[in-house]
């Protein structure tokens, strides 16, 4: 899942788990990012990419229809993720904070009762070319 990224600026596992988590792919997404974590858990990014990891967790929640584990990880990478500045490492961590609060707000104003994971309704992250 990784090696169609391998010689570009940023890290193969890094940018897998973009394609994995905008096609879908959320365990997988986690995966794939697990090396660079483990690598890098101790490290200045290591709260950062357990954030990521803990975001592609609430979506698996989610497929499982397992509502309330998946917003426990949408607080917890939401945690990790106020560390950072609002750029880092070229994701614009303002605006996926924005993505994880509207989703625990459909979450919760329905009581956890209603999964809002449908076709129609797919997270998406973009990097931002660095300037």
């Amino acid at each position: 899942m990784i090696e169609s990224f391998r010689g570009h600026e940023l890290d193969a596992h890094y940018l897998g788990y973009f394609d994995c988590f905008n096609r879908q792919l959320f365990y997988e997404a986690h995966d794939v990012l697990e090396d660079l974590w483990l690598a890098d858990k101790y490290g200045p990014n290591g709260d950062y990419y357990k954030g990521l990891i803990q975001l592609a967790g609430a979506f698996v929640h989610l497929q499982k229809n397992r509502l309330r584990p998946s917003a426990a990880l949408f607080k917890l990478a939401r945690t990790n993720f106020e560390k950072y500045p609002p750029m880092h490492e070229q994701l614009n961590l303002e605006a996926v904070q924005l993505i994880i609060d509207g989703w625990l707000f459909r979450l919760e104003k329905d009581e956890f009762t209603i999964n809002p994971l449908l076709p129609t309704c797919v997270p998406q992250l973009a990097l931002s070319k660095k300037s």
